[in-house]
């Protein structure tokens, strides 16, 4: 204890003081509304962290990388194009498809109705560019046959219009066959393969599979297809590396990675995630702000003993230090609280979520609106850091103005009120 300063040992002194409680009080107020203020904001960030990520890694799942598409007719010599792909280290994998968008009409009663994007696919090059396959509630890929008219459904729209494997659904493009009656739709009618739920509500309520074979007759492709699905081996290359393939292969095609085609929508999170750090950081200066009231209190409190240092030949540099170490400790303490608060929350924000969804017997994510029915948090160590170092500056300024007051104050002018 001899090496410590006297100015820490008294500014530690006056924070364990227990002579005037409301004093006490307004401190502990103060140092939970910063630990409070700490906390809400690292949730808030975890959530929207914890929704990008699962977002992203869901998008991934089920849709490609990149996209290689032909403008006009499509790709005719597409085989030869794939491989040229392959040849970039960066590519993992590349499968073509055909795409093209349509209304399925149920067979029920109701004669329910859903316009969906239809995608040809072959089964076992998909396999190696999504996870789709992995995501089947019922049938599989492999349900997919040339010339079997199977068609896989995402689970909303399975669910809209009644069906489920086995059952039989109509396909009908905007492409029309001329007849004497007039220009009448192309339909042709599918068994339900199977059903598949990918966790995203676009997707699901939005997309069917059929083979690609059978998607070149519907919409007359030939042995040409829309494009090629690559897959990278590291996702947050696809930009550099979908440019990479694009020079390879040549003009005339237009490529496309997953940043550009969820641009708009991964921009607004980030925007949203740097408005709600500064909106809440304004609940934290709010908190760090009640400490500027608490040390005045303190200093107002402590004047005969300001008076008796200085007689004492205590410097004004001394008592600022003093009353600076009370208001730091009290942002530290709080900040260190409201960081292990909030780590905690997140880290158990889901089963804390869905527990509270059972006792009220609501859903407080609706899939339709958020894309997603769960509320993951991920904690990110830069966020936390930068969270926690912020609260304490702002904590620290705070502590400037009562502890410069502090240090003006006149000895025998405090001593003749006293």
């Amino acid at each position: 204890m001899s090496g410590v300063p006297y100015e820490l040992r008294i500014g530690r002194r006056y924070l364990r003081s227990t002579g005037n409680r409301f004093l006490s009080f307004i401190s502990l107020i103060s140092m939970l509304g910063v630990a409070i203020g700490v906390a809400v904001l690292i949730v808030v960030l975890s959530v929207m962290n914890g929704f990008e990520r699962e977002l992203r890694g869901r998008i991934l799942s089920v849709t490609s990388h990149a996209t290689v598409m032909a403008f006009g007719e499509g790709l005719t010599d597409w085989p030869a194009l794939r491989e040229q792909a392959l040849a970039n280290p960066g590519v993992r994998a590349v499968a073509p498809y055909v795409e093209g968008e349509a209304l399925l009409i149920g067979e029920r009663e109701d004669g329910m109705s859903s316009a969906v994007m239809v995608r040809g696919v072959d089964p076992a090059l998909e396999q190696q560019v999504s996870a789709i396959g992995e995501r089947m509630r019922s049938g599989s890929l492999a349900a997919l046959e040339p010339g079997a008219y199977r068609i896989l459904l995402g689970a909303e729209v399975a669910g809209r219009l009644g069906v489920e494997a086995g059952d039989t659904v109509v396909l009908a493009i905007a492409q029309g066959t001329v007849t004497p009656a007039g220009v009448v739709p192309r339909m042709r009618r599918f068994t339900v393969g199977g059903v598949f739920y990918s966790g995203m509500y676009e997707i699901d309520n939005g997309l069917a599979l059929v083979h690609m074979q059978d998607a070149g007759r519907l919409f007359r492709t030939g042995d040409g297809v829309t494009g090629l699905r690559l897959a990278m081996h590291d996702p947050l290359l696809a930009p550099s590396v979908s440019r990479e393939v694009a020079q390879t292969l040549g003009g005339g095609l237009w490529v496309e990675d997953w940043t550009q085609r969820h641009a708009n929508f991964f921009r607004s999170i980030e925007l949203t995630k740097r408005m709600l750090f500064f909106i809440l950081l304004l609940v934290v200066a709010v908190a760090a702000f009640n400490i500027v009231s608490t040390l005045v209190m303190a200093v107002k409190d402590k004047q005969p003993d300001i008076a008796i240092l200085r007689t004492l030949g205590a410097r004004p540099g001394s008592v600022l230090a003093i009353f600076a170490t009370q208001g730091t400790v009290i942002g530290l303490l709080g900040t260190l609280g409201g960081v292990a608060l909030g780590v905690l929350l997140s880290l158990n924000l889901e089963r804390l979520v869905h527990g509270l969804e059972r006792l009220l017997g609501t859903q407080f994510m609706d899939a339709s609106v958020y894309l997603m029915s769960d509320l993951p948090a991920h904690v990110e160590a830069a966020d936390v850091t930068l969270i926690a170092a912020t609260a304490f500056a702002l904590c620290c300024l705070s502590t400037l103005y009562p502890a410069w007051r502090a240090a003006r104050t006149q000895p025998a002018r405090a001593l003749r009120h006293d």
